[in-house]
């Protein structure tokens, strides 16, 4: 197990009772490799048949008593053993940074140029276009909240969303007619106001026609 401590610091155990299998992660950004299949041929067949034994006993101290065998045919030296040989298989296709101790993908994480993980010597392009991206979304922030986007909204208006009677379109703040169906909004019938006789444009709250004098 010393050979895992010198490798990657993430790895899954696939191994079953037909064989031995490992998968190794890069400790950056997780790509991985995964070893060759090792069959399990030290042992496996004694242990599995005194497991099968163990189970078929029909007590509880049995079947503990199998589970046990069961971990024996795919633990023990020949899985210890696989591992070591996976671990010496998976160095290939990942770099250790001298500086931090980490094993990273080649491909994505490695800086070739420095000898370094990309974390401990970033690629001057890779940095670059980041801040770069950064630095822009910083400015859109600050310039969107430069700019006044609330001037046309009417602040005192009390009477919140005002919609068509008929047929519901949103309404413009003041807008006497819907757009969408024509009908006089509640702002134009309660503003607008007509003489029964003559016709004549009156307050709302007139009572008598300045045109006629027809009682409203």
């Amino acid at each position: 197990m010393s050979s895992m401590i010198q490798f990657v610091a993430n790895h899954d155990d696939l191994s079953t009772d037909k064989g031995f299998q490992f998968k190794f992660y890069c400790d950056k950004c997780r790509n991985g490799h995964m070893s060759r299949f090792q069959p399990n041929s030290i042992g496996i067949a004694g242990e599995l048949m005194r497991a099968a034994g163990s189970l078929f006993g029909g007590s509880f101290y049995d079947a503990g008593n199998a589970a046990y065998h069961v971990q024996r045919a795919i633990g023990g030296k020949a899985h210890d053993a696989a591992l070591d040989k996976a671990v010496q298989e998976g160095k290939q296709y990942f770099k250790q940074c001298t500086r931090c101790g980490s094993w990273v993908c080649p491909d994505v994480c490695w800086n070739h140029s420095a000898s370094l993980c990309e974390t401990c010597a970033p690629d001057e392009q890779e940095e670059l276009a980041s801040q770069q991206r950064q630095a822009a979304s910083e400015q859109i922030r600050t310039k969107t909240r430069e700019q006044d986007y609330t001037k046309e909204l009417d602040f005192l208006n009390t009477s919140g969303l005002v919609q068509c009677q008929s047929c519901q379109t949103k309404l413009a703040p003041g807008q006497k007619f819907c757009p969408n169906c024509g009908t006089p909004s509640v702002v134009a019938q309660a503003k607008e106001k007509f003489c029964v006789g003559c016709g004549s444009s009156m307050k709302p709250d007139q009572k008598f026609c300045a045109d006629c004098g027809s009682k409203q």
